[in-house]
């Protein structure tokens, strides 16, 4: 018989934070819930919360081999991770190579300009005002975090675009952008939490553009193309088909 999981400690509209017999561990578990317009539209996925699981520890477990500190531990089957608990901050850190999406709704930029430099942005979290964008002032008024985290932040942030843009190109694939959360440790240190998978990416086929990401279900497509395109992503990544129903090694 399987172990009991932990009581929930937090749920969000796409992950549940769970307790773990050690309590500066937390066990992060994937839903099957894809979301857009801060919830507004909403529904089910089969399959996603495992292919964004696994995903994500892919991503995570390249950066921590490359130097960058995150929540991750190791990942417990079918689709959570283990986890250090951290305190994350309400914020988001975009960060942009491509003009894409808000980019080129709201500036006069074309979309698929390059970027260069890549644009890292700071958004609260905080629905009822639509995540409105920080800046270093914004952080020090609201009591998010000092000048010096606020720097090593964008540090972070610059190292794992740089470290994803590489291990996407190795695979035939442009990182356009991508979003990440961030958190202190109990040794007081910024580490990168939360997830990175297609629901916080802009990825696109080198030679095509193909989009491979949530933005297939942010422009209407079928729950089936929405289902494909994350599971064509886990292909590309991993190089077998996720272990869902419906798939070869389910």
């Amino acid at each position: 018989m399987s172990k009991p999981l932990g009581k929930i400690l937090s749920e969000g509209k796409t992950k549940k934070v769970r307790e773990t017999e050690n309590s500066d561990v937390a066990l992060l578990e994937f839903k099957d819930s894809i979301t857009v317009l801060d919830g507004e539209k909403m529904d089910v996925l089969r399959g996603k919360a495992v292919i964004n699981a696994h995903i994500s520890a892919y991503f995570l477990e390249i950066l921590e081999k490359k130097g960058v500190p995150t929540h991750y531990i190791e990942f417990v089957e079918p689709n959570m991770m283990k986890v250090k608990n951290l305190e994350m901050l309400p914020v988001e850190i975009v960060c942009r190579n491509i003009a894409a999406g808000h980019l080129v709704k709201n500036y006069p930029i074309k979309e698929g300009t390059l970027l260069n430099p890549p644009v890292v942005e700071f958004y609260l979290k905080d629905d009822a005002r639509h995540d409105p964008m920080l800046n270093e002032d914004h952080f020090l008024i609201l009591g998010l975090a000092s000048r010096g985290e606020v720097k090593k932040i964008k540090e972070i942030t610059l190292k794992t675009n740089r470290i994803l843009s590489d291990a996407l190109k190795a695979k035939g694939l442009t990182l356009v952008d991508f979003k990440i959360e961030v958190g202190r440790g109990t040794d007081g240190k910024i580490y990168v939490g939360d997830e990175i998978n297609g629901d916080s990416m802009r990825i696109w086929e080198v030679g095509t553009d193909k989009i491979l990401d949530k933005d297939v279900y942010r422009k209407g497509g079928t729950m089936e193309q929405v289902l494909n395109t994350y599971i064509q992503l886990y292909q590309k990544l991993l190089g077998k088909m996720p272990p869902i129903r419906g798939t070869k090694n389910e």
